[in-house]
């Protein structure tokens, strides 16, 4: 695995986490 996959990889599991925190608590974004 390349460097630059591996940090696409990160960038796309905090973007994904993000959006399911703000589904789970609305109130706070």
């Amino acid at each position: 695995m390349s460097p630059e996959s591996g940090l696409l990889i990160a960038v796309v599991v905090a973007v994904a986490a993000y959006l399911l925190v703000a589904l789970i608590f609305p109130e706070r974004f």
